[in-house]
C-alpha cells in the first residue's frame, strides 16, 4: 500500500473520539511546520490527508501521522500505519516523536538521554506545580493512588519532585517520562522552552 492511502485508511478507520483528538493534536504541534486550525477544522478524513501530504510529503506525513497517534494513545493504530505505509520499525514508539520533542533527544535520537532525565536537577529545582502534575501522572496511570498520596504529602515541591524522579518515574519506563514530558510542557511550558534551547 503506498503511503497516501495509508494514511487515508488509517484516517478512515479512526473512531470519532480518536478522530478529533488526532485532529487536535494536529494543530497544536509545536514542531514546524505548522497547521492552522481552520485548515482541519470539520474536515472530512480525505481533506485531512491531503492537508497532511501537502504539508509534510507523503513520506512525512506518514511519521507525523504515526507520532500524532501516539500521542494520543492510539499505538495500535500508528503500528498498523507504518505497516501498511511499508515501514519496517515495528515499534512506533522507538522512532522519532517529534510531536512532543520527550521521547526523542534534541539530536533527535531515541538511544540519548530523555529529556527529563537530562534535566532533572533544573527540573527538580524550578517546577512548583507538583499537585497538577502528581493529578495527571495519576489519571494516566503512570503512578499508583499510593505513590500519589506518598508524595503528595512531602513538604517542598523539591522533596517532591526528588522523590518521583528516584522510583515511581524510573519505574514506568520511557513511556511513562514522555507523558511526564507532555504534563510539563502544558503546565510548565516556559521552563521546557527555555530548557530545549540549551545545549
Amino acid at each position: 500500500m503506498d503511503k497516501r492511502k495509508a494514511v487515508k485508511r488509517m484516517l478512515s478507520n479512526l473512531s470519532r473520539h480518536n478522530f478529533n483528538n488526532f485532529r487536535d493534536e494536529l494543530v497544536n504541534r509545536q514542531k514546524e511546520p505548522r497547521i492552522v486550525r481552520n485548515r482541519v477544522e470539520e474536515k472530512s478524513f480525505l481533506e485531512i490527508t491531503e492537508v497532511l501530504i501537502s504539508t509534510f510529503s507523503e513520506t512525512g506525513a506518514v511519521e507525523v501521522s504515526a507520532e500524532l497517534l501516539i500521542a494520543i494513545d492510539c499505538h495500535t493504530e500508528a503500528a498498523q500505519l507504518l505497516k501498511d505505509a511499508g515501514d519496517e520499525c515495528s515499534e512506533p514508539e522507538s522512532r522519532n516523536m517529534g510531536a512532543t520533542g520527550g521521547p526523542a533527544s534534541e539530536n533527535g535520537s531515541r538511544d540519548s538521554e530523555h529529556f527529563v532525565d537530562k534535566h532533572r536537577t533544573e527540573l527538580i529545582n524550578r517546577v512548583n506545580c507538583v499537585a497538577d502534575i502528581l493529578d495527571q501522572l495519576l489519571e494516566n496511570k503512570v503512578i499508583t493512588p499510593s505513590i500519589y498520596d506518598e508524595i503528595l504529602v512531602i513538604p517542598t515541591s523539591q522533596k517532591q519532585m526528588r522523590k518521583l524522579f528516584s522510583g515511581p518515574l524510573n519505574a514506568a519506563g520511557p513511556r511513562g517520562k514522555d507523558v511526564f514530558y507532555r504534563i510539563l510542557e502544558k503546565e510548565e511550558k516556559y521552563l521546557i522552552e527555555e530548557l530545549k534551547r540549551k545545549k
